[in-house]
Formats: C-alpha cells, structure tokens, sequence
C-alpha cells in the first residue's frame, strides 16, 4: 500500500496499521490485501470485478473492513461487492472510500453494493467518503445500493461524506419484508462547485415493516445538493422520510421527498426543512470567545454528526 492510501485508511476505517478479523483493502482497482476469518468468507468474483462477502448463520459482533482508495488521478474503479448475512448473524460491515486527484484526468471509485440479509440478522453498516489532492481532476464517487431485507431482519446505514469529493451520484434501492426494519443516517458537505445527488428508492412489501431515512447536509460556496426519496408503503407499514439541510454563502439544496400509500394501514410521513444558521447562534458562540468562522465550523461540525 502506499502513504496515501493509508492516509485515507486512517481517515474513513479507523485503520491503526492493521485490521483485526475479516478485511479487503481496495487500491487504484486491485487488490492490497484481504483476510477472510472462521465466520466470515471474502472472495473474488468471477464474473465481475468485485467481492463476494458470506457471513455465517448466528455470526456475533464481528466486523469486516473493505475500504476503497483511488490514489491518483485517470483511474475509473468499478466494484461490484455482494453480502450474504446469514439468519440471525449480528455484524458491522466499515465500507469508506477516499479519492484522489493528482492531475487533469478524474478519479473516480464507483462501488454498486448488494445486501442480502437473511431472517433476524442485523447489520450496522458504516460508510465515510472524503476526496483530497490538488489536481484540477475531479473526484467522483458514486456509491450504488440495492437492499433486500428478509423477515426480523435491520440494516443501519451511517454514511458521511466528509469533504473534498466534487462529484456523488448516491442510489440505495431496497424491498422490505415483514417486520424488517432500515434505518439511514446520511451526512453530506460540499464546498465550491461540488455536486451531491442522493435518491433512496424503498419498498416496504411485508407487514409491520419499517423505513428511517434521514439526510443532513451542508452546501457551502456555489455547491448545490438534490435530494429524493421515494416510500412505497404496500402493507400495513411505518415510514419515514426527512431531509434537513443548511445554506451558507451561495450553496443550493432540493429536497422532493415522495410517499406512496398503497395500503389503508401505511402509516408514511415526511419532513424537510433547509434554511442558513441562525444569527443568535454565531452571536452566543462568539460571547464564548470564538470568531465568527469557528462558531460557523462548530455549529455545521454539530449539526453534521447529530
């Protein structure tokens, strides 16, 4: 591996020089190393560029790291990575990325996931992006979810991106099955003239199912933000729907939250709410003793990670 790569490592992973349990480091579209463990089994697709990742029936508090790094610029990596999370496993899938740009050419990692989780397993899955470098290049990740949730069965995704990324094209699709649960948590900040669009596309097809979906983002300079998602609530279910976004300079943000009730027991709501920093906040931070720029950063730091 080289400097940069464990730059981002440190960064989106929580890496300390080695991995405990399963892992897969992805570098520049190959491989920089990979361990499966007893429960966990990580091997090369055949058809495709990718992992198969298999995670034994009634695994318990393991975790397995595959981060993805782009370590200069004219490199387009395409991952297709699939989980198989076996009935009544309990797991955490760490799954960041970090671009970077060198030169004139992009650099760009576009990682298309599909989770497979079986009855009454839960997963956390983790997930930080960041771009860095100082090459006109853009950096681009464009992450691709489909989501398919048996009965008992929780999916929690935390995604950040961090800064530094000019390009995101975010799709998570998913199908619900009875009392299964998904819950998003999305944390996004563009600067500049970056870009983020995320578009969540959800169907809850069983029973007693239930969908979170939460965005919280930050457009600052010229960057513009659009954010959709759409619930389809087909049984007698419980969704959920919000975006919260902050303006600072220029930045533009979109929301079009959408529901779709196709069952008279679809229980569906949504919020969204965009808007710049109250000035009482910057003024009581700054009686505290800070400037005006630090309260800013305290208070997008705070709202970011709530």
């Amino acid at each position: 591996m080289n400097k940069i790569t464990e730059a981002f490592l440190d960064l989106v992973s929580d890496w300390k020089g080695a991995f405990s349990g399963a892992y897969n480091i992805r570098e520049d579209g190959g491989c920089a190393g990979r361990q499966s463990s007893e429960h966990i089994k990580i091997e090369s697709k055949k058809e495709a560029p990718g992992l198969v990742i298999r995670i034994d029936p009634q695994t318990q508090n393991e975790t397995v790291y595959i981060p993805a790094c782009v370590t200069h610029s004219n490199v387009d990596d395409l991952v297709y990575n699939d989980f198989y999370v076996g009935e009544g496993a309990d797991v955490t899938i760490v799954a960041g990325c970090g671009v970077h740009s060198d030169g004139e050419e992009d650099a760009r990692h576009n990682g298309i996931h599909r989770f497979f989780v079986e009855k009454g397993a839960h997963v956390l899955y983790q997930e930080k992006h960041i771009g860095s470098g100082s090459g006109t290049g853009a950096r681009r990740i464009d992450p691709v979810s489909d989501i398919h949730l048996a009965e008992d069965a929780v999916l929690e995704m935390d995604t950040v991106q961090i800064g530094g990324v000019d390009r995101t094209d975010r799709k998570t699709t998913a199908q619900l099955a009875a009392r299964a649960r998904l819950i998003i948590h999305e944390s996004i900040l563009t600067e500049d003239e970056q870009t983020a669009k995320t578009d969540f596309s959800v169907s809850i097809d069983g029973d007693d199912a239930v969908v979170d979906l939460v965005s919280r983002s930050v457009a600052k300079g010229h960057s513009h933000q659009a954010y959709h998602s759409r619930i389809l609530g087909n049984r007698r279910c419980v969704g959920h729907s919000e975006c919260d976004a902050i303006l600072v300079g220029s930045g533009q943000v979109n929301a079009a939250p959408e529901l779709f009730a196709g069952h008279i027991d679809a229980s569906l709501i949504h919020e969204a709410a965009i808007g710049k920093i109250a000035g009482e906040q910057i003024v009581k931070l700054c009686t505290l003793g800070l400037t005006e720029e630090e309260a800013e950063a305290r208070i997008i730091e705070g709202f970011l990670q709530n």
